[in-house]
């Protein structure tokens, strides 16, 4: 009998509780909105996308779902920047869930997205000059 995705994400974060198990779930449905925003669905499942084609999609996806309170659930998830996204997607990898070329690796999450510059700065008051003017 094969796992569902929710038992295989519940065996991951047993042995690698860094990140909450929606975190998880989170990344499987960000790599489904990068693979249908790039358009290639048609093409079937196996489909590559690159770390910053993700990380590009994560960031959209972030935004349509949870606008400015991305950080919010991100802090609660213990997900604070792409790296801790690599993260997720190559313990995903290392249980089968997701493939991989041969020269993909975490450290391609590197420079990813800037968490405080995408799910911050965007959602703070424009700050006015605040001098007098005589």
């Amino acid at each position: 009998m094969q796992k569902s995705f929710n038992e295989i994400v519940e065996e991951i974060v047993k042995k690698d509780p860094r990140y909450e198990a929606a975190a998880y779930e989170f990344v499987k449905e960000a790599l489904e909105f990068t693979i249908k925003q790039n358009k290639r669905s048609q093409t079937g499942l196996n489909v590559h996308v690159t770390a910053k084609e993700l990380m590009a999609g994560f960031q959209q996806y972030s935004l349509k779902e949870f606008g400015p309170m991305a950080m919010t659930v991100f802090d609660y998830w213990r997900v604070s920047s792409s790296l801790d996204v690599g993260n997720i997607v190559f313990n995903l990898i290392g249980a089968g869930v997701f493939g991989k070329t041969d020269s993909d690796s975490p450290e391609d999450f590197q420079d990813g997205v800037d968490f405080q510059e995408a799910f911050v700065a965007p959602f703070e008051p424009l700050r006015t000059s605040t001098t007098k003017r005589s």
